[in-house]
């Protein structure tokens, strides 16, 4: 299956529960050195997780992945992931900004909560993706996605470790892509930016 996009992007968000690390893995190992846009992850896990996940997607990524910080800019190129007990959420001078208000949908990170300040920055310019978990979070957030014009992707939750978070997004949010953890990393791969590509000449 093979799926173009033509319309130019800024960033891409991704929420993702049980079942994430290896379907981060699948997608994020697709995406090229030069990649050109940035990338925001919020990974359902406990207040007691160390970084290993940003650590191990360094790893294996041709992109950079770290930890999100507060007020760090966020630049084409890189991926940044929630820290365990923060909300993540992009600020409107498109920097990071972490906060410890309360759970959502009995997490924190939230995929809610990323997405939707999101979707108020980049609009039209943002996909948003939902990949396996087992609670509703991120379903409201790809709504709003949705609404601001962005594109939004969910894994087939035939695919999915726990179905319950894509099959979510699917009944609440409508989503332009149902797509397995292969299709989507190479969807994103595809991705341009107009900018970047006025800037080559």
């Amino acid at each position: 299956m093979t799926l173009k996009c033509e319309k130019g992007f800024e960033a891409f968000v991704i929420g993702v529960s049980a079942g994430g690390l290896e379907a981060l893995e699948t997608i994020l190992r697709e995406l090229p050195v030069h990649f050109p846009l940035a990338g925001m992850i919020v990974q359902h896990r406990s207040k007691q997780n160390d970084n290993f996940l940003s650590k191990f997607l360094n790893g294996i990524c041709h992109i950079n992945v770290q930890e999100a910080e507060e007020k760090i800019l966020i630049q084409p190129g890189n991926l940044y992931i929630a820290p365990p007990d923060y909300h993540l959420q992009v600020e409107m001078d498109r920097t990071l900004s972490l906060t410890v208000d309360p759970l959502v949908h009995w997490s924190r990170p939230s995929v809610d909560v990323l997405f939707e300040t999101a979707a108020e920055v980049y609009q039209d310019r943002l996909v948003g993706v939902i990949l396996t978990g087992a609670n509703q979070d991120g379903s409201a957030g790809l709504k709003k996605i949705k609404q601001f014009g962005g594109t939004t992707i969910v894994q087939d939750p035939e695919t999915a470790v726990a179905s319950e978070m894509p099959q979510s997004a699917i009944n609440k949010a409508g989503v332009d892509h149902i797509l397995t953890l292969q299709e989507i990393g190479r969807f994103l791969a595809g991705l341009k930016n107009p900018e970047d590509e006025i800037q080559d000449y």
